[in-house]
């Protein structure tokens, strides 16, 4: 095993795609074999890791997050940069696998030899993001990717897991957006590092500035979350290309400022104690649910839950109590 994980570690270092892809799937799997050897594959990599620039972008359906991260993805390309896309798809409920598939939305970036597309299906983890997405992001800074993006499904929690995974968090915006602000929730906004105004192109050109600055108005209502940056309101079009070279300045300038405050490293060390805490709850409740003496006495609280025999407060009490005596 030692060998082969040498071997595989070294091809991965040496960024080869597909056996960046086959380690991916060895991590997303809930086969015990396939964990170990993808766990022992990470634990090697971690040290080459950390390089890259992490971009989170989220967005209501139907946004174009997919149009717009392939034409970043090719832009970005044409700065002689390689780019990993990690978008989170929502899973189907018969299959578990993804439903959309981000490679056939983004069929121009997967032909390129240095992008990497995976689409991952979300399995219905907290708000939309895969189970295992924080370490495919860390194989792909380790095959050298200079830029790693997270895309998401944008629906629920998903986009404070991926804010807390990303250095840079966009949000994109319909043009017309700003005329419903209280359908935007406040604290997507108090998040995002910079909102982008997406399809300013066409008819849609004054709206998407009208919007732009309606939500430049009301983020100057609210404190930017970091003392060293303030959020910025951008348009895009994603179908031509024009504001992508604004967009990405715009990361490049937030990236120099994070570094010189060291807000960068800070955030990156808490967010590692927060994936920490999110492995560790999420092994506790798998031995609670796998334990057999325990499942055995968890059939008989939820029947008195639903019976109204006990409190769902009394009730996890009493699971907790059956935890501690194993």
């Amino acid at each position: 095993m030692s060998r082969q994980v040498d071997s595989v570690c070294k091809a991965i270092l040496s960024g080869d795609r597909r056996l960046v892809a086959k380690t991916i799937t060895l991590l997303e799997s809930s086969r015990d074999d396939h964990q170990v050897e993808g766990q022992a594959i990470l634990e090697k990599l971690v040290p080459e890791t950390g390089k890259a620039i992490r971009v989170g972008v989220t967005g209501p359906p139907g946004v174009g997050k997919s149009t717009f991260i392939e034409g970043l993805g090719l832009y970005l390309l044409e700065q002689g940069l390689r780019v990993a896309v990690l978008a989170i798809d929502p899973s189907s409920p018969i299959s578990g696998g993804s439903i959309l598939g981000d490679k056939t939305r983004m069929e121009r970036l997967a032909r390129e030899e240095n992008a990497f597309i995976r689409p991952s299906p979300s399995r219905g983890s907290l708000g939309g993001v895969a189970h295992r997405t924080r370490e495919s992001l860390l194989v792909c800074e380790a095959a050298g990717f200079d830029v790693v993006i997270v895309e998401t499904v944008g629906v629920g929690q998903s986009e404070i897991a991926v804010r807390s995974m990303s250095d840079f968090f966009a949000v994109l915006l319909q043009p017309g957006s700003g005329d419903s602000l209280q359908g935007i929730k406040r604290g997507v906004l108090e998040l995002a590092d910079c909102l982008i105004v997406n399809k300013a192109d066409g008819d849609q050109m004054q709206l998407a500035e009208r919007t732009r600055g309606d939500f430049e108005q009301a983020l100057s209502l609210l404190r930017p979350k970091s003392s060293n940056w303030v959020p910025v309101v951008l348009t895009v079009s994603s179908l031509s290309g024009v504001g992508l070279q604004k967009i990405w300045e715009t990361v490049t300038a937030h990236r120099k400022v994070q570094v010189k405050s060291g807000e960068l490293a800070s955030n990156r060390r808490q967010q590692d104690r927060e994936w920490m805490w999110s492995l560790l709850e999420e092994g506790l409740l798998r031995e609670l649910r796998t334990d057999p003496e325990i499942v055995e006495r968890l059939g008989v609280i939820e029947s008195e839950v639903a019976e109204r025999k006990k409190t769902p407060a009394a009730a996890a009490r009493a699971v907790l109590e059956e935890f501690r005596k194993n």
